[in-house]
């Protein structure tokens, strides 16, 4: 997968476990795309910020971009030294 620019915007769904169970959020926000080093099946994404609410903890993610839809399950969550987040995705 080659990388997209940080300037694509996307539909992001994301899912959290709570102590009441799993919840969905939506998220407008720009986002790069990146390979996986190593890994051919993950993607990874790139959301600079400011971050959407609780981004950090999602444990699943869903979105659309350039006509795409990806998702899977967030295997890595990782804060950048610019302050955005990159997070590793293994594709269901």
């Amino acid at each position: 997968m080659s990388a997209t620019s940080v300037n694509s915007p996307a539909q992001l769904d994301y899912s959290l476990d709570t102590e009441s169970g799993r919840i969905t959020k939506s998220a407008e926000c720009q986002i790069g795309l990146e390979a996986v080093e190593n890994d051919p099946f993950c993607f990874a994404v790139r959301i600079p910020a400011p971050l959407p609410e609780d981004l950090e903890q999602a444990r699943a993610l869903a979105l659309r971009v350039e006509g795409r839809r990806l998702q899977g399950t967030v295997r890595r969550s990782e804060r950048l030294e610019d302050d955005s987040l990159r997070l590793e995705v293994e594709p269901d």
